[in-house]
């Protein structure tokens, strides 16, 4: 009886380990947050992409920091990701057309060289 209760457990340890991904962890300057309606648009596109396990947008540091799964995605496709939403992230900048897209009061483009308001 304990042979198969240690057999048990050691087969659910192998699936659990197997089953454990590779994640990675980015902040990305996101200087066109600029309210809630801006963080929540970014955090909802991004959540629905895949590989994405954690989205947090934070507009008064005007970042987003991002979790994913390294091996369904990457840097520059959480950056595509954020630009596909209508916001500049790091170096890749806003699609226009989703940026025209936006409400009236999240198309406000801040220069990078411009200071951050806290």
């Amino acid at each position: 009886m304990n042979k198969i209760i240690v057999l048990a457990f050691t087969a659910l340890m192998i699936s659990m380990s197997s089953s454990a991904q590779a994640t990675k962890k980015a902040i990305i300057q996101t200087p066109g947050l600029h309210c809630e309606k801006c963080k929540a648009k970014v955090e909802s596109y991004l959540s629905r992409q895949e590989g994405i396990v954690s989205v947090n947008a934070d507009f008064r540091k005007k970042t987003t920091t991002v979790t994913w799964i390294t091996d369904r995605t990457n840097i520059e496709e959480v950056k595509a990701h954020i630009s596909n939403a209508g916001y500049d992230a790091d170096d890749v900048e806003a699609e226009e057309f989703t940026y025209k897209r936006l409400p009236k009061e999240c198309q406000i483009k801040q220069s990078k060289d411009t200071p951050i308001k806290n």
